[in-house]
Formats: C-alpha cells, structure tokens, sequence
C-alpha cells in the first residue's frame, strides 16, 4: 500500500473561479496564468478546466510548448518576453505573443528573421521596479516596436505593485499608464488577481486581465479577504492520514527539540505528512489542520515525513473520536466538504498560498477529479 498522502487538483473548483474571474472582468479577455506549472497543479491537469479561457499566460517557452501540444491554438504571452535571439524562432513557430520590457529584447526583434509577424506587449514600469521602461520612454518604445516589420501589433502592458493592499498606489499607477499610453492604439492589460476583483473598474477599462492565484483558490488580498469573501474555492487539497496515535501526560513533550509540552492529557494524531512532502517546517504548533473534517491543530515541529495533531476530545465534537487511519486535511477540501483554506495555513508558516502550491513535492501523488 502507498503512503497514504496525495495532493486531489479538482476542475470544477479550478473553472468555478475562472468563471467567477470573468464575472469580474466584464467585457475583458481573460488570460489564465499558468506559470510554475499552473502554480504547481500541473499544466496538463488543470488544461481541462481552464481551456474556458481566451488565452493563457506563462514565462517558459517548455511551457508554452506544452500548452500547444495539447492542443490549444488560441493566444500565449510569454510573460517575461524572451531571454535570447533564438527564442523568437520558437515564438515564430508556435504562434507566441511576447512582453517587451527592454531595450534587450526590441534589439533582437529588430534582427529576428520572420514570415509571421509578431504580437508584443510593451510593458511600462508604474512603480513595481521590476520589469518595464519608465513612463517618460513609454511612446519613443512604441513607435521603434511600431516601425518594425517584425510587428504586427503593439499592446500596452503594466503590472501594479500594490494591488492587494489599501492605499492609493494602484491609482495612481493606473493613473500614469493611462496618461502615457492615452491614444496609443493596442490592447491594454493591468489586473492580475487582486486587481481584478478589489478594482474591476479597472479591469472594464482593459481588453484584457491576468488572473492567475485566483483560478488556484487562493485569496489574493488575504488576510483581508478570504476565499469565501471572493467566492473562491480550494484547486487543490492535500491529504493525509493519521498513522499512528499517542497519548500524552502533562507534562510529556512530542517532536524534536521538545517544542510542545503537554498541558494536560492528551491524544495525538501523527499524520504521513513533513517538510519533505512541501508542507512548510515553519508551521508552529497551531497551524490549523481538518482530521474528519474538524478543525483542529499541529503540536510541536514538522519533521521531515511526519507531523503531530491534536485530537483530544473536545466537549462540542462529542461523536469526533479520530484513530489511526482518520482523514487529515492538510489544507483544501475535505472529503466531507469542509474546506480549510491554503491561505490559513501560509499565514501560520509566515508565507502566502502561492508558496505552498508552488512547494508541493515530487514524492507526492497527485490525482485529478
């Protein structure tokens, strides 16, 4: 018999919030962002759910190559734009738009050799420092991507820093794309998640929008707003079970380094799940975890293979008596349908869901419903 751990990727969740993401967009297109491996669930696995999307969105032309081979013929962005000369001709081959945000990359356009000219994003740094060129070189950038023959079309790009938290810095980068790009011709495109569904004003402003945490069921904005809040639901869940139980005494201590000392008596659940598996060793004692669907919660360090939960009696779960072979829910869906959140959890460890997606192991399973 396997370890009994496996991480469940589930399509009805996973188009439940692309549809709920187009509800937000309004008349915009939606690229679904299928970075990192579609943040960790796997691009073949989540190809299915998603394909409702208008295009898809990624960094690496593997990627991109995957995407095509099974059998999407529609619009990609390679969201990062090309690393060298001859990435173009795999973006020639497969029919790949590309971000611009360098002088860089307009060079080795300006000498690609192509029978199909290319779509390009020019993308325009309005305050998150990383990618893009300022504002104030925004139209000498689109006339020299204009005059190209390489180009067929030039849409307009920017990525917002502070999205997710309240403050005025997404209008007035907002504000500032709107001001350099006004009567440039091309798509434009700003929202990612947390933009999307804070400001979709903004989004009816664009042709298109960038969802990508959202589609996994992760809130964007947590904690300020959960994914009950955004009408999310959990892509994926990990799963578990315990496999052994223990019983403690005050006094006794569980785990290396002796981290947990017990109160009280107590039953503890050890669960076939550790750092190992991607479940963060930073998890102090009380991360939530679900065992048969209740909540209840870790005791001391996660280990390599292993972790230790609470399942001591409790006055208001009067018919909840876990043993060996109970459920644990590590984060996601639980069989019975209760949900823990993956941002619940990264908020224990001192991280975000995307984190925890992207850190799944490779020793864990992965099964598709």
């Amino acid at each position: 018999m396997p370890r009994p751990i496996e991480a469940i990727i589930d399509s009805a969740a996973l188009y439940h919030n692309l549809q709920r993401c187009r509800r937000a967009a309004g008349d915009a297109k939606v690229w679904a962002v299928v970075k990192a491996n579609a943040y960790g669930h796997g691009i073949a696995r989540v190809y299915p759910a998603l394909r409702a999307a208008d295009g898809f969105a990624l960094l690496d032309l593997d990627e991109a190559q995957r995407v095509r081979d099974l059998g999407w013929r529609g619009p990609i962005l390679l969201l990062e734009g090309v690393f060298s000369a001859r990435d173009l001709e795999l973006c020639s081959r497969l029919g790949l738009w590309h971000t611009v945000h360098t002088d860089e990359q307009i060079d080795m356009l300006a000498s690609h050799k192509t029978l199909q000219p290319h779509t390009v994003f020019l993308k325009i740094n309005t305050g998150m420092n990383r990618l893009g060129f300022s504002p104030q070189r925004t139209r000498a950038v689109w006339a020299r991507l204009q005059a190209l023959p390489q180009v067929a079309e030039v849409g307009l790009m920017t990525h917002f820093a502070t999205a997710d938290i309240q403050e005025p810095g997404l209008n007035e980068a907002w504000q500032t794309f709107c001001s350099v790009t006004a009567d440039l011709p091309g798509p434009r495109t700003a929202c990612n998640s947390a933009a999307l569904l804070r400001h979709p004003e903004v989004a009816a402003q664009t042709d298109w929008v960038r969802p990508g945490i959202a589609l996994y069921g992760s809130s964007p904005d947590a904690p300020q707003h959960t994914i009950s809040n955004w009408d999310l639901q959990p892509g994926m869940s990990l799963r578990s079970r315990i496999i052994a139980v223990q019983a403690l005494k005050p006094g006794q201590s569980i785990g290396y380094g002796a981290t947990f000392t017990a109160p009280c008596d107590m039953r503890v659940g050890i669960v076939a799940c550790g750092y190992a598996d991607g479940y963060p060793r930073t998890c102090p004692t009380g991360t939530p975890v679900l065992v048969d669907g209740v909540r209840t919660c870790t005791l001391g360090r996660v280990s390599m293979d292993m972790l230790a939960v609470d399942i001591t009696p409790a006055p208001d779960q009067p018919h909840w008596q876990p043993n060996f072979g109970s459920e644990v829910t590590l984060w996601g869906r639980a069989s019975n349908g209760v949900v823990l959140p993956i941002d619940d959890v990264a908020a224990a460890a001192g991280t975000l869901g995307y984190e925890l997606m992207c850190a799944l192991a490779q020793r864990v399973p992965i099964h598709t419903e």
